[in-house]
């Protein structure tokens, strides 16, 4: 589902309510059948580009959908693998993925947690006018987007913090794409050590990959996604790529009779190139799983061993993260990480402080530098996502190219890590929106943004 950051608005052929897809010849019967049911779970995440209806946030929250909460869980109670992407259940999954996934530990080490201190502003009443010109404040900001958890930082200290919907500050949340940004740091710190070359083919890491999309393609043009790989998400047809990546990770159900890979990077070898490299920006998941192997290539290190020596336990984090996995311990390196607000606003301030926190180099100061200067803004525009004007990516980050300096991480259903520098802000925003692409929110999310760096200036 972490695939299904890539909004509707960036495709708008897509119909809210589509035709029923056809069956292709190729395609047995029995296959294509559970492969329909198997759509209902993607379609789900299909974010129109037309205004869908959505449901009142207080007959969406946890505490009245009651679910999983007698013993057993019966009847529409319970939720497993068969519904736990389509909505509202996703509001309980995003909360207890490991009850439903394999994950891998990210731990926190055992040293005392690093300092929070805490500054209370009134920021809850802060109004502006939201996408259709009307006046809204932030907290009315934080129902109407169906906000797990929203934490603000000031300097370092907590201006804003906010929980609802069962979420708690020791609670790990979901954050689909926005691990890819993590991902891409690690990328980015490795080749500015001179342990990746940015240059090289992908396959001088990963020679499994030589008869792939990949096989001719430059590390750089995965760390910015403008590598040109056939990876289709139509989410209402099940043969298209998106559905191949979710069977072989574990994310959905295999249909009956399935036959294809079972796993993260069998199924990335079975990848084709469609387009010429380097021509310009399209935002593909994949393109994270591949750079995760060339950073576990690298290092000798799993994602997850990586993040926990390199990043969490330095940073001094309240809590243990963790991370999706396949059938073979693979890491969801473009979506599988689960982690607190408060340890994700460390995180945020890290960056915003040049990449050293809790008394820990974590990253290189240039490696920030080079992130938040954003990329390629022209090559941007291919992308196709209109919803982010100005904006351009870099090493799996998103740049706004505002007077502040913005930038951030991003993931299905309103998650965020958002940076800026001018403001000295930092803020998290972990959400379970019914609506998965961004393309639908982000008109209202910038609005906020400015609105949150302006009160805290004051």
């Amino acid at each position: 589902m972490h695939m299904i950051h890539r909004a509707s608005a960036a495709h708008p052929a897509h119909p809210a309510h589509p035709a029923r897809p056809q069956r292709p010849r190729a395609l047995p019967a029995m296959l294509w059948r559970a492969a329909c049911a198997t759509a209902a779970l993607g379609a789900a995440f299909a974010a129109q580009a037309q205004a869908p209806a959505l449901p009142a946030p207080e007959t969406v929250a946890l505490d009245k959908l009651g679910y999983m909460s007698s013993f057993p869980p019966e009847g529409a109670q319970r939720v497993d693998l068969s519904n736990s992407y389509k909505y509202p259940q996703l509001r309980w999954t995003v909360q207890h993925l490991r009850e439903l996934q394999p994950t891998h530990n990210i731990r926190s080490g055992g040293a005392a947690p690093s300092a929070l201190s805490a500054d209370p502003r009134p920021l809850g009443g802060v109004t502006f006018d939201d996408d259709k010109g009307q006046p809204i404040t932030v907290d009315q900001w934080f129902t109407r987007t169906y906000t797990d958890a929203l934490v603000v930082l000031h300097k370092g200290r907590v201006v804003y913090e906010r929980y609802d919907n069962q979420m708690k500050p020791h609670s790990p949340h979901l954050l689909f794409s926005v691990t890819k940004s993590f991902t891409g740091l690690m990328a980015a710190q490795l080749a500015h050590e001179g342990k990746i070359d940015p240059e090289a083919l992908v396959t001088k890491y990963v020679p499994e990959l030589a008869d792939s999309a990949w096989g001719d393609m430059k590390v750089r043009d995965v760390m910015d996604m403008t590598g040109a790989v056939r990876f289709r998400e139509v989410y209402t047809d099940p043969t298209t790529e998106i559905f191949g990546y979710s069977w072989s990770s574990g994310l959905l159900p295999r249909p009956p009779g399935y036959q294809g890979p079972t796993n993260v990077y069998d199924f990335l070898k079975t990848l084709k190139k469609e387009g010429e490299h380097g021509a310009g920006f399209v935002y593909r998941t994949v393109h994270s799983e591949v750079l995760g192997w060339i950073v576990s290539r690298a290092t000798g290190k799993h994602w997850a061993e990586l993040m926990s020596d390199n990043i969490w336990q330095k940073l001094g984090t309240e809590e243990d993260a963790h991370v999706m996995v396949d059938s073979v311990g693979t890491p969801l390196q473009g979506a599988g990480l689960n982690a607190t607000a408060r340890d994700l606003a460390r995180f945020g301030e890290m960056l915003r402080l040049g990449g050293s926190y809790n008394g820990q180099k974590i990253f290189d100061k240039a490696v920030i530098d080079d992130t938040a200067k954003g990329g390629d803004r022209e090559k941007f525009k291919m992308g196709g996502m209109a919803f982010r004007p100005g904006y351009s990516y870099r090493n799996q980050w998103w740049v706004l190219h505002n007077a502040d300096g913005a930038y951030e991480a991003a993931g299905i259903h309103g998650q965020f890590i958002h940076v800026n520098p001018a403001a000295e802000m930092v803020v998290v925003k972990l959400s379970s929106h019914p609506v998965a692409g961004a393309g639908f929110t982000h008109p209202l999310t910038l609005k906020a943004w400015a609105a949150l760096a302006q009160a805290v200036r004051r």
